[in-house]
């Protein structure tokens, strides 16, 4: 198998703010654009040749892949102008195809180490016309899960009630296909939504009998929402050895596996525990505190008496000195005022709740700070509390208490009474 189609054509809507100037495809995660992550684990698997089916920021997709060398992998693109399903757009990679079989994924799921491998061995193995990727959850509720029967598919079930017997094994959103998978397509109506979905396309195959099912041996994330992003990168720099290529200052601290890139500078007082990424032109100190899993992408600066724990610092922001951030997401050229915390637990210990597309959802995740879009600016003493979104432009005045969400280009200031007591009197 050479040839593997990438689906990344969507509005990227539930990743918002994170998602407002670029497609969700090129946000950082572990060193990297999410969407390079992927396609250097195609290379590295033997596939010679990838489509990218894009929509949403598709120029800026492509000049960013383009901008790269992928050696012997060429990549072509195909752009999906009106969003009609899943099955719609995996379509498109029709032609492409041709006759040979091909990987398919979505573009924003992502599996540990030498998981795209051991699926086309196992599709290849079993001589299956179509192999179902398939991950054990917890709750599966929110997924698609695959009915499983000694490693065949037999079954398909969208978004479950807790009560059905279905199973927890879900749809993983890597395919291997063979050619008789652009019939189903073809064939597959409307559903009830009004879209052309995948499922019933591989609905159609199992009840052909000689589907696969392969169980992903390593870890796997849907990074649909800007959490998600979080726990993607955690795993990925989990994966990446020790790199020290920029300047390292007497008196810094780098234990366990940092990268430095070249034209970063670590100033004298740093402490770094691995593993954390710190991109090119980034500066960071003196005296502040960088805790495991933490990526500053390029030039970000964090300054003196500093702690950033377990975030993601996108291109160009900077936190200023005595600050905290934690469990946090923040976008490119933010600028945080001198003493700006953002807190990433609730008093009574429970999960965080997020406004995700204008309802609030449940990111399942005890510990979670905030979620900042690009070109936002914080006052000195700022506090966020968890789970607070601040969209592209957004602003707050010194002191400000944030425990709403800011919208775009909305400054918000805490207003707060005062008196002036005369320090002589007995009052």
């Amino acid at each position: 198998m050479k040839k593997a189609a990438l689906l990344a054509a969507g509005d990227s809507t539930r990743m918002l703010p994170l998602s407002a100037n670029i497609p969700k495809h090129l946000l950082p995660v572990g060193g990297r654009p999410l969407i390079f992550q992927t396609l250097e684990r195609l290379r590295e698997a033997g596939i010679r040749e990838t489509l990218i089916v894009s929509g949403y920021y598709g120029e800026d997709l492509k000049n960013a892949v383009d901008a790269q060398s992928w050696g012997s992998m060429e990549i072509s693109y195909v752009w999906q102008h009106e969003r009609k399903g899943t099955a719609h757009a995996a379509g498109h990679a029709k032609d492409f195809a041709g006759d040979d079989p091909i990987l398919l994924m979505y573009g924003d799921v992502m599996a540990g180490l030498d998981t795209i491998p051991q699926l086309m061995k196992y599709h290849k193995r079993g001589g299956f016309g179509l192999t179902i990727s398939v991950y054990p959850v917890d709750n599966p509720s929110a997924f698609g899960v695959v009915k499983v029967e000694e490693g065949r598919a037999v079954g398909l079930v969208e978004k479950p009630s807790l009560d059905n017997d279905a199973g927890n094994l879900i749809n993983a959103g890597m395919f291997c296909a063979d050619s008789e998978l652009w019939n189903a397509i073809d064939e597959t109506e409307l559903s009830p939504r009004g879209e052309y979905e995948i499922t019933d396309s591989f609905l159609m195959m199992i009840e052909r009998g000689n589907v696969g099912a392969f169980n992903v041996p390593t870890w796997w994330v849907d990074v649909g929402r800007p959490w998600d992003l979080l726990e993607a990168n955690k795993l990925l720099l989990e994966e990446i050895p020790r790199r020290i290529e920029g300047e390292i200052e007497n008196g810094a601290t780098l234990k366990g596996n940092v990268i430095v890139e070249n034209g970063a500078t670590i100033r004298s007082g740093a402490y770094i525990q691995g593993p954390v990424y710190i991109g090119n032109g980034s500066v960071v100190g003196p005296n502040c505190y960088i805790r495991p899993h933490t990526y500053l992408e390029k030039n970000v600066k964090v300054g003196n008496a500093v702690e950033i724990k377990n975030c993601i610092l996108m291109d160009g922001t900077s936190i200023g000195h005595l600050s905290y951030v934690g469990d946090s997401i923040i976008g490119r050229k933010v600028n945080f005022g001198a003493g700006t915390i953002t807190a990433n637990l609730r008093h009574d210990d429970k999960s965080i709740w997020v406004t995700v597309k204008g309802k609030r959802e449940n990111s399942g995740r005890r510990k979670l700070g905030v979620i900042i879009g690009d070109r936002v600016k914080t006052g000195i003493g700022t506090l966020l509390f968890p789970g607070v979104v601040l969209h592209t432009g957004a602003c707050t005045g010194p002191g400000t208490i944030v425990e709403r969400d800011i919208e775009a280009d909305k400054l918000v200031i805490g207003m707060q009474p005062k008196r002036t007591l005369d320090m002589k009197s007995d009052e």
